[in-house]
């Protein structure tokens, strides 16, 4: 069984993806943090070399040494939209994200374009959404309680910023599948995101033939 879990920034599919992982008993990839390391890596590099280095860093990366807590850091994730604008990282990116997704017993990976480029023929695909303000309130709290006092006001603005960027990305603008099911878990905590959503994938599997 293949899950796919999309949505913007800070809308939950992270854990929602994790929990449904634990509780299907499946191999879990958080995409996000493959464009991370790549941006992680080439921090430092002029502007004249950087898609260059990207590439580079992209076709290279190791994903079993992928740390969460420095990758977790909200400049990191700037750095991996910046990154994720170019076509031959998310190439150099995509054979990995696609063998992960086909092995044996099937797998779950959220991300930007999981259900309609890495997956499109995921038995079920899933977009979690929730409003700017919710997911801007949810990030501010969280990077808090990581001691980063971003704010609220600041942190609405680089979710802003960040949607704008994902819809506008050249290299593949990122959008629900046709066959997802939306999940908006703006009223919801996640335990009641992580219920509907088991719900979901059991129904999704239930209509599957032969299942």
């Amino acid at each position: 069984m293949r899950i796919a879990i999309d949505g913007p920034a800070a809308s939950g599919k992270g854990t929602i993806a994790k929990g449904l992982a634990e509780h299907f008993h499946l191999p879990h990839l958080d995409t996000g943090m493959l464009y991370r390391a790549v941006g992680l890596s080439v921090r430092d590099v002029p502007e004249l070399s950087f898609e260059d280095e990207a590439i580079v860093a992209a076709r290279s990366i190791d994903p079993s040494r992928l740390d969460p807590d420095k990758l977790g850091q909200a400049r990191v994730a700037r750095l991996a939209s910046r990154v994720a604008r170019i076509p031959k990282v998310r190439e150099a990116l995509r054979a990995y994200q696609v063998d992960f997704a086909n092995q044996p017993g099937g797998a779950v990976l959220d991300g930007r374009d999981i259900g309609t480029v890495i997956c499109p023929d995921a038995e079920v695909k899933i977009f979690v959404t929730a409003g700017a303000e919710t997911r801007a309130r949810r990030r501010a709290e969280q990077m808090a309680s990581q001691g980063y006092d971003i704010g609220y006001e600041e942190m609405l603005r680089q979710i802003e910023s960040r949607d704008e960027a994902d819809r506008n990305n050249p290299a593949g603008a990122f959008y629900m599948a046709d066959d997802a099911h939306l999940l908006d878990t703006s009223q919801l905590d996640i335990e009641a995101a992580l219920r509907a959503a088991i719900v979901i994938v059991n129904q999704a599997m239930a209509g599957q033939p032969g299942s």
